[in-house]
């Protein structure tokens, strides 16, 4: 099948969405797929040394700088669209790019399938510091959208049942985002604790995100003064870049925590592995993951989490054996510190790893997507009351 991926985020931008594309695109290829990325330009990227990339003109996306949307190119991209022989649009966005694939889909009369990665409600302080959008214009304009898809794709239940509450009727499958769990699992050549002289007999807890509002890093810092009073010799790696990093540093000096953190900056994802490597425990108290491809990819790498309590995050930790979850940040440095101190059955683990690493490999992720657009080729007709 010839796919086109349409998204406004892609490498070199690091984000979930940006990791999870490339992963579809390659296991889809490894299969005999021709996939082609259609997506904005970006001053980072090499173009020269890319392929199956096409890239259109773009500006950074308000006060959320290191995100993009393009301007126009509709007619270029059906054009591309054309030439390539497209037969099935993928889009993962709903703004600049997003509303290309529904209209290059439209032309071509092909089915248009959705991802819905983000809960945007957690993020409208990115626009006019959130006095202009509302939670109430988020519903309508993901209702519209979806609905005029051909089927939608989210990575948790959570996420469906949030769309079904905002009147999405369109069908949706539930499709977590997988992991190379080759990569993730492979013995990193970087010694990560030998670079940061870190002991092996200290505590690591790891933090991996953009260092902003919505991912509440805040409360990891406030964690950590308890967590140090039980483990005073214990760290934490601070893994990313993002708005909020020198009010981070600031709250950091605040709580005397110079000695125990390390702010690392932003890494490459074909270094993360060795990060995940060198920790104890990866910890998140964000509560606007769609998909936590964070999570996975700890697990994978053999490293336990911490997270915020939810369906998704429950599903994952299998009562513990993976880690722990909590329900309040109050509660986020004694869920550390009596993971920490628990004892293990190696054996249990070691079966239970086994059977939810098969559940979440990009394998298993490319093969569930590849089934839904079967589905909704099987059931595709062109009855679009309207077009762009």
């Amino acid at each position: 099948m010839k796919i086109g991926i349409f998204t406004d985020t892609y490498f070199p931008q690091v984000s979930g969405v940006a990791t999870s594309i490339q992963t579809l695109k390659e296991e889809l290829e490894d299969n005999g797929h021709e996939v082609t990325i259609f997506t904005t330009t970006d001053p980072h990227a090499n173009e020269e040394e890319e392929k199956d990339i096409v890239r259109f003109t773009s500006i950074p996306f308000f006060s959320f700088k290191d995100r993009r949307v393009a301007i126009g190119g509709k007619h270029q991209a059906l054009k591309m669209a054309r030439q390539l022989g497209l037969e099935m649009i993928h889009t993962q966005t709903e703004f600049s790019l997003g509303l290309t694939g529904k209209y290059v889909a439209e032309q071509m009369r092909i089915p248009c399938v959705h991802t819905y990665h983000t809960l945007y409600e957690r993020y409208l302080h990115y626009v006019a510091k959130g006095k202009i959008l509302r939670p109430s214009h988020v519903k309508i304009m993901s209702k519209y959208f979806c609905n005029q898809t051909d089927g939608i794709i989210v990575p948790s239940e959570k996420t469906k049942q949030i769309l079904l509450s905002y009147g999405v009727s369109q069908k949706i499958a539930v499709i977590p985002t997988g992991v190379n769990l080759k990569k993730l699992s492979a013995k990193s050549d970087r010694d990560i604790r030998c670079e940061l002289n870190i002991s092996a007999h200290n505590i690591v807890l790891l933090s991996l995100s953009r260092l902003a509002e919505e991912k509440n890093i805040e409360a990891l810092l406030h964690a950590m003064p308890e967590i140090l009073r039980r483990y005073p010799s214990a760290k934490m790696l601070v893994v990313g870049d993002g708005p909020n990093r020198m009010a981070l540093e600031q709250l950091s000096e605040d709580l005397s925590l110079k000695e125990a953190l390390y702010f690392v900056g932003e890494v490459k994802s074909s270094e993360v592995n060795a990060y995940y490597q060198a920790a104890d425990l990866y910890v998140n108290a964000s509560s606007s993951e769609t998909q936590g491809l964070t999570y996975i990819e700890a697990i994978a790498a053999g490293t336990a989490i911490i997270a915020k309590d939810c369906s998704y995050t429950n599903m994952l930790i299998y009562s513990g054996d993976f880690g722990a979850t909590y329900h309040t940040d109050k509660e986020l440095a004694q869920t550390v510190i009596q993971y920490l101190e628990k004892s293990h059955s190696e054996n249990q683990e070691a079966i239970e790893r086994k059977h939810l690493l098969q559940a979440i490999s990009s394998e298993v992720f490319a093969e569930e997507v590849m089934d839904f657009y079967e589905t909704v080729l099987d059931t595709y007709t062109w009855d679009k009351e309207f077009s762009s």
